[in-house]
């Protein structure tokens, strides 16, 4: 019997729509492992529709499935997201470097808290959240810029890289160790009057190292999908 326009969704139609809007709504975060069984239970479904969502999910690009890991969520764009944060690292270490000569005791004392955190949760490490103060640690340092209309840009690319949904750290955590590292070189240059330039390039720096290991591991996971297939 033909489905008529008021039948109601399949179970395979409802676990798509739901893991989908956990993606699009940042709950189920880049990196994240979509297991069928717990989803199933939270849906009161089998594993089969769940499976078949994802499938559907995999071939939209909004899921990677790994071997011997199983899915994943993935980048939605990974290529915006190079053009992102490229231009990001221009954008934010001409900005840092210009607020340096202007930010405060308790701005640097603020960001070397948020820096703590962030070397505190390694032993227990959550993407996300790392990503959020990791965030809030490059605001601080950039918030003294007094060229409004840079402030604006880089306001624009750090929004525009939360609507990819982007948490590197999902995908290499072993990166977010040397990211902490290379803060407190930040710090220390901008807390001993270093030159603008020196900020500037550090910070740049920063962002291209983090970009690099992104892309270095896409690669290694795509070499590796190649090889079993």
């Amino acid at each position: 019997m033909p489905l008529t326009a008021n039948a109601a969704p399949s179970k395979a139609q409802r676990a798509y729509d739901w893991i989908k809007a956990q993606i699009m709504s940042q709950a189920f975060s880049p990196g994240y492992r979509l297991v069928l069984a717990s989803i199933a239970e939270t849906l009161s479904m089998s594993v089969v529709p769940v499976r078949e969502a994802i499938r559907r999910l995999e071939a939209e690009g909004l899921v990677t499935f790994e071997r011997n890991v199983g899915a994943r969520v993935s980048m939605v764009d990974g290529e915006q997201y190079t053009y992102s944060m490229e231009t990001l690292a221009v954008l934010e270490g001409a900005a840092t470097a210009l607020s340096a000569a202007h930010i405060t005791a308790e701005d640097l004392a603020h960001a070397r808290e948020l820096n703590a955190s962030m070397e505190a949760s390694l032993k227990n490490f959550d993407p996300q959240t790392f990503t959020e103060t990791n965030h809030e640690f490059h605001r601080v340092l950039a918030c003294r810029c007094p060229n409004e209309r840079l402030n604006d840009l880089v306001t624009v690319e750090w929004e525009r890289l939360n609507h990819l949904r982007t948490s590197t750290f999902s995908f290499v955590p072993e990166r977010a160790r040397a990211s902490v590292n290379e803060h407190h070189h930040i710090l220390h240059l901008i807390e001993t009057h270093a030159p603008a330039d020196a900020v500037e390039r550090a910070v740049r720096q920063h962002r291209a190292a983090t970009l690099a290991s992104y892309l270095s591991s896409r690669e290694d996971r795509g070499a590796a999908q190649r090889r079993t297939t």
